[in-house]
């Protein structure tokens, strides 16, 4: 071969290497960068107790949370932005508290006591931009199935705040309609199903169908589950189960209620559930469980898993001082609608994969205003630093790298709540938890590390503190243009901050 055809040969093999290499480069360097996809799962009413992975001791089984909390990260210090549902689900759409707007109740809960609640503001604005409109503006598509209630009419639905599909949200806080869990379902937005049909399990199912469908494009599942909030029903074979398995394990006959030792008039004192037995409320979450699991199944049959971001929590702590008081928190103090733990501290949950380690625990405190800045930032999309005002992205804290700067996490709740709560207000600094009275004023003060379940008020011994946290709460108000109670017609005037 002649030295020109021999050099000219040996030129088209090197630019073919070449080539070949860049261009597996460039597709090595596309695959890394496919843009995250995002399931975000919440609960109703799930007490922090009541997962396998934060209380190996529960009653409860919860396998697939469990295996999730297994693959990333599980926060110890998660909370609720309310001590009820509404206004969590405000923050989390918007990373704000819900103070800002005087969303500050379960939309359109007005009980009085004393004194009447502060003014509620049923609806959530629809000039905020929630986290799915934030995703659809960098080509997100966007899903939606379960429990809304963040508004009165259709104005105010899912459709009209960023998603492009919606499967069962309206403004009911529960599935009242039909056959409640089962369908029919009574919903406008749900299509009633096959006879036997299970609430749960046909949201897991409209998720996975969504996520299958969008498997080669960027997406945003937001399954809200309307389990585990009353109406206490849970499928016949699961209720025996659990029926059997109190039996078996001896829990039937012992003591399942306490007093709550909190402060009241006679006539509002309140029992609360001390023991984990319910059958009813057992099968419920098992139930909820298994459609997590049936949503993670889908995740690795359409081969997204290992591109997919999944975040779990509650909207608030578990249901134990009424309406059935279906499970005990212990030994978290109250439950929901309370400013106690068992009201407001949650199941907190996030995998990121190949980021975060496996089985990772985090103690950092963390909120539910977290979630909005958070997807922006693993997302590598631009952050809405007005939007997500009272959020902080916990990414460097998923990647193990250090705590957030973050001075304290706020709560207000200035109403009587269905459950027996007082209104008040409460600012956790570190491991101290202050709890302000809005009927009096009165103050309490807790180390949580070292008083977990909130039964030794300090406030006596460390005055100076109570000073120092009330003062910054108190900032906190007039930052928030917070609202309080109302006096009564021809009432005694209730007490006030700085009064």
């Amino acid at each position: 071969m002649p030295l020109m055809s021999r050099c000219t040969l040996m030129l088209m093999l090197i630019v073919s290497v070449v080539l070949t290499g860049i261009k597996l480069s460039a597709a090595e360097t596309a695959k890394q960068k496919k843009p995250l996809n995002f399931v975000f799962i919440l609960v109703d009413d799930l007490g922090y107790m009541d997962v396998g992975c934060n209380n190996p001791q529960t009653f409860y089984e919860t396998p697939h949370i469990n295996a999730l909390a297994k693959t990333g990260m599980r926060f110890t210090n998660g909370y609720a932005a309310n001590p009820v549902c509404s206004p969590t689900r405000y923050s989390i759409m918007t990373g704000k508290y819900p103070t800002r707007v005087d969303a500050t109740n379960f939309f359109s809960g007005k009980r009085a006591g004393k004194f009447l609640p502060a003014p509620l503001n049923d609806q959530m604005p629809l000039s905020e931009i929630t986290i799915a409109e934030a995703l659809k503006e960098h080509g997100y598509s966007t899903f939606f199935a379960g429990k809304w209630h963040l508004g009165p009419t259709e104005e105010y639905w899912p459709e009209k705040q960023g998603f492009d599909i919606n499967r069962g949200g309206w403004h009911r806080g529960g599935p009242y309609g039909g056959g409640k869990y089962f369908t029919p379902y009574g919903n406008p937005r749900l299509e009633d199903g096959p006879q036997g049909e299970h609430l749960p399990d046909r949201l897991a199912s409209e998720t996975a169908q969504f996520i299958d469908a969008h498997r080669d494009e960027p997406f945003f599942a937001y399954l809200a589950f309307y389990s585990v909030h009353t109406p206490l029903m849970g499928p016949g074979p699961l209720v025996t189960k659990y029926k059997e398995k109190a039996k078996r394990l001896g829990l039937n006959g012992q003591q399942e209620f306490a007093d709550e030792e909190q402060v009241f008039p006679v006539d509002e004192k309140r029992r609360v559930r001390t023991l984990q037995n319910h059958a009813v409320y057992a099968a419920m979450v098992e139930s909820m469980d298994k459609a997590v699991g049936k949503v993670l199944r889908q995740l690795e049959e359409s081969g997204v898993a290992e591109n997919t971001v999944v975040m779990l929590t509650a909207d608030n702590g578990g249901l134990s001082t009424s309406e059935g008081s279906p499970t005990s928190n212990l030994p978290l103090r109250g439950g929901k609608g309370w400013l106690y733990e068992g009201g407001i501290r949650e199941v907190f949950l996030i995998r990121w994969p190949g980021e975060t380690a496996p089985g990772s625990v985090s103690d950092e405190p963390v909120i539910t205003t977290d979630f909005y800045p958070t997807i922006l930032d693993l997302a590598e999309l631009p952050l809405k630093p007005k939007q997500h005002r009272d959020g902080v992205s916990l990414k460097p804290v998923l990647r193990g790298k250090e705590s957030l700067k973050r001075d304290a996490l706020y709560w207000h709740y200035p109403h009587y709540s269905n459950q027996g709560g007082i209104p008040g207000g409460a600012i956790r600094i570190g491991d101290w938890k202050l709890i302000e009275r809005y009927e009096d004023g009165q103050v309490h003060l807790y180390h949580l590390k070292d008083d977990l379940g909130e039964k030794q008020d300090l406030a006596a011994k460390y005055p100076e503190r109570v000073a120092a946290m009330r003062e910054q709460l108190h900032r906190w108000y007039l930052e928030t243009d917070a609202k309080f109670l109302q006096a009564k017609p021809g009432g005694p005037e209730p007490w006030r901050p700085g009064s």
